[in-house]
């Protein structure tokens, strides 16, 4: 087979895919086109081809456009620059609308479920809600990102979803380290940078280091560059839906799985109150450390140090409820059937990821669980991610 990379041609769009690209059929091909919308008719330019039954493109013209269709807040989000946002040409809804017809469809693909989606936006609006960014920086030491499925640095002078990165931006880095930046709950700073020194990677705190964030309640102190939800409104919201759904009962067992520093943990601990008990699990070491000293006044709160599926599979007890908040690649058969061993009446789980999320629900679905309630929230605006709260709970209930 011809390779097609560079090839130029004419394409009608098709449905969104999972990823941020859409699908067009060309000669018996799929090809996946980015910067384009469902309905289009565009001209593209083939990026990648490793030969098999499809390749992907950028959609370099459009020759009809889609009604949905905007400018770009960032000269950037076009093709062969920068990677970071999928949709910056779609309108805000309908941004959200492509969302959920992913999640619809990986829902019904990978588990077999039909459910209507909709995604819901969080206060703020599309752009400056990115408080965590990971830049890189190109061989004349200014930092920016790749480019799309590219080691190639694409620099910048701002970023439209992310906000102010002056700390960043305004010096020059060792040529390919990774700069980190963090905005916390106060709107305090806090950089460091990665690199390699002497064949050994290197970590230099640049400023600040702890952070505090706010939600559920509660100030948290933790490690400015751990896991802490990077849109400012995501935590506060999901720790009240997953509390709402959880509904754990006074003086019972719940567990909160990839705990992290414990947001969903406090909120449990308040439910089942002194006389219960919530076991955090969770693999980071500093989070750990950062959980126990933030719930330090909650002794219903038992930390376990540790890889979930491996931790999971000794826990004593049954819970009456189970939160958990997988990586993006989801929590995996093990863990799930771990869960379901025990017999929890709710289960509630976190999804950064639609797909990941469908694989696991099938998984519960072998053991009687069903999904009883979902909401999907655009936390990550202009991008294609979504997340998801899901409540799982057994057929009978």
């Amino acid at each position: 087979m011809t390779n097609w990379v560079g090839r130029t041609f004419e394409a009608e769009v098709g449905p969104v895919a999972h990823g941020g690209h859409c699908v067009s059929r060309v000669e018996g091909r799929v090809v996946f086109v980015r910067h384009a919308l469902p309905g289009e008719l565009v001209l593209v330019e083939v990026t990648e081809d490793k030969g098999g039954s499809f390749c992907r493109a950028d959609a370099v013209r459009v020759l009809r456009a889609a009604p949905e269709r905007v400018e770009p807040p960032c000269p950037l989000a076009a093709p062969g620059r920068c990677g970071g946002c999928d949709w910056q040409h779609a309108t805000p809804e309908f941004q959200r609308e492509l969302k959920a017809r992913v999640v619809e469809e990986q829902l019904r693909r990978l588990a077999g479920i039909e459910r209507a989606v909709t995604v819901e936006a969080l206060p703020g609006g599309p752009l400056r809600w990115r408080t965590r960014v990971r830049l890189v920086a190109g061989p004349d030491g200014r930092a920016g990102l790749r480019a799309h499925r590219s080691h190639r640095v694409v620099p910048l002078d701002d970023c439209p979803i992310s906000v102010p990165l002056d700390p960043v931006l305004s010096r020059r880095w060792r040529p390919g380290a990774e700069v980190e930046f963090t905005s916390d709950g106060d709107g305090q700073a806090h950089v460091r940078e990665l690199g390699v020194v002497r064949g050994k990677r290197r970590a230099r705190q640049v400023s600040g280091g702890l952070a505090v964030q706010h939600a559920a309640g509660r100030d948290w102190k933790l490690d400015a560059h751990g896991f802490w939800q990077v849109h400012p409104a995501a935590a506060e919201e999901f720790a009240a839906v997953a509390g709402e759904w959880a509904a754990a009962p006074s003086g019972g067992l719940a567990w909160d799985l990839y705990a992290g520093v414990g947001l969903f943990a406090s909120v449990l601990a308040g439910q089942v109150g002194q006389d219960g008990e919530v076991v955090a699990v969770e693999s980071g070491r500093r989070a750990v450390a950062d959980g126990e000293a933030a719930l330090a006044d909650l002794p219903q709160v038992r930390w376990r140090s540790g890889r979930v599926e491996h931790v999971v599979r000794d826990l004593p007890g049954r819970p009456d409820v189970v939160v958990l908040d997988p990586p993006r690649s989801g929590a995996g058969r093990a863990v799930v059937e771990s869960i379901v061993e025990r017999e929890p009446a709710r289960v509630v789980y976190v999804a950064c990821d639609p797909a990941a999320l469908a694989r696991d629900l099938a998984t519960f679905g072998e053991s009687g669980y069903r999904l009883a309630r979902l909401r999907a929230f655009d936390a990550f605006p202009m991008t294609h991610h979504v997340e998801c709260v899901a409540l799982v709970q057994p057929d009978e209930a």
